[in-house]
């Protein structure tokens, strides 16, 4: 494969197939899902790719127990499992038969709670793994900000131009609501849920208000809620839920919420590029997007919350695993200035070791455990730890 970006993932990828009979690789549609797959199948012997969006593969599968009684000893691969939820039943009846480790590999572009069926039909037998867009540490041949101002989808990162990269955003966007959507069989209307994620991308990395923006749409704010986690299940959107402390102080509990892909957020605004994105009011909250999602994407062992008081305490990101607790503050200035909130929420939440993260080359400790970096010298350190 030409040009191929080696993937975190593919590694663990390898290592599900010995312990599940099923694996499911599960992500936003275009993120590589296919290609990854397809990679490492490469390296295997004896597999099969069905891609359920090409008719011819999926005809192959109108006899699904014959299919696979001639391929038992094969490692079968189907891509877009969502267009045939009606198969999970009979995949369970099929690895039980086989019993061995390593039969499946399904790639599907909705989350575990909307592919229900794969839940309860093959409970016990199944891996998840989420793959996100590319990661900073992934594209080490491009710069920070050109994966800030394009996100990580492979066809937006790669593209030969800043204008090539917004056209695809744009038609990404509009056949997400117009196809991808009704094909898991929601029946929103597209006009409708994009003026909720134009809302969403100019509140993103702040609180959710369900009540104002459920207001704003015209719909009550549980139909509101509704269509968050839509976007949330089909990898659009990402909430962050309040830290959970025991001090005096009154803590802000409604959750925050992220554009996962910030080439996604600039596109639904208008920025093309870096220029307009520095005079844009979103500037300091998308820098904090695309740092909490690389923190997301990448430590995914870590319970990730944030922390904030009415009193004006604050820590963007509190990361929580067993008796390691790492704060995280994100400023998007070059010489960021910490505010009494920011070392207040310190004290209050007795944290092991506190960052902040800038667009920054280098790193430097601006008080003992407190030490102020560029992400990818955070997510080296964090890995360790």
């Amino acid at each position: 494969m030409n040009n191929y970006i080696n993937r975190n993932m593919e590694k663990t990828i390898i290592k599900y197939f010995s312990i599940f009979p099923v694996t499911a690789l599960l992500g936003p549609r275009q993120c590589g899902k296919s290609t990854l797959a397809k990679r490492v199948l490469s390296e295997l012997q004896d597999s099969i790719f069905l891609d359920l969006e090409d008719d011819r593969d999926l005809h192959k599968l109108s006899e699904p127990v014959l299919f696979f009684a001639q391929n038992s000893n094969k490692l079968i691969c189907i891509d877009e499992i969502q267009r045939r939820p009606d198969l999970f039943p009979i995949l369970r009846t099929i690895v039980d038969k086989n019993g061995r480790n390593g039969q499946l590999l399904i790639l599907g572009s909705a989350s575990r709670d909307l592919l229900k069926q794969s839940s309860e039909s093959l409970a016990g037998r199944i891996g998840y793994l989420e793959l996100t867009p590319f990661s900073c540490n992934e594209t080490t041949g491009h710069e920070i900000s050109d994966l800030w101002i394009k996100g990580g989808f492979p066809r937006s990162l790669l593209a030969g131009s800043s204008e090539t990269s917004f056209i695809w955003r744009k038609n990404f966007i509009q056949t997400y609501l117009e196809r991808d959507l009704p094909l898991l069989g929601f029946s929103i209307p597209a006009n409708t849920l994009k003026r909720l994620w134009i809302m969403l991308a100019h509140s993103s990395g702040q609180i959710l208000n369900s009540s104002k923006l459920g207001k704003a749409l015209g719909v009550s704010h549980t139909t509101l809620r509704k269509y968050v986690d839509l976007l949330c299940q089909t990898y659009m959107l990402r909430l962050v839920e309040s830290c959970l402390v025991n001090t005096k102080k009154r803590l802000v509990k409604s959750p925050k919420i992220y554009i996962r892909d910030t080439g996604i957020l600039h596109n639904l605004l208008g920025i093309q590029n870096h220029n307009e994105l520095l005079g844009h009011p979103i500037f300091g909250f998308s820098w904090e997007s695309f740092v909490v999602e690389q923190i997301a994407s990448n430590l995914t062992d870590w319970d990730m919350t944030f922390y904030r008081t009415s009193e004006g305490s604050e820590m963007d990101i509190v990361l929580s695993r067993g008796n390691n607790k790492i704060g995280v503050e994100i400023k998007a200035s070059t010489a960021p200035r910490m505010t009494r909130g920011f070392w207040n929420a310190i004290d209050t939440l007795k944290l092991n070791q506190t960052w902040i993260i800038a667009p920054i080359s280098d790193s430097y400790n601006i008080q003992e455990n407190v030490r102020i970096a560029s992400i990818n010298k955070f997510l080296q350190a964090a890995s360790k730890v």
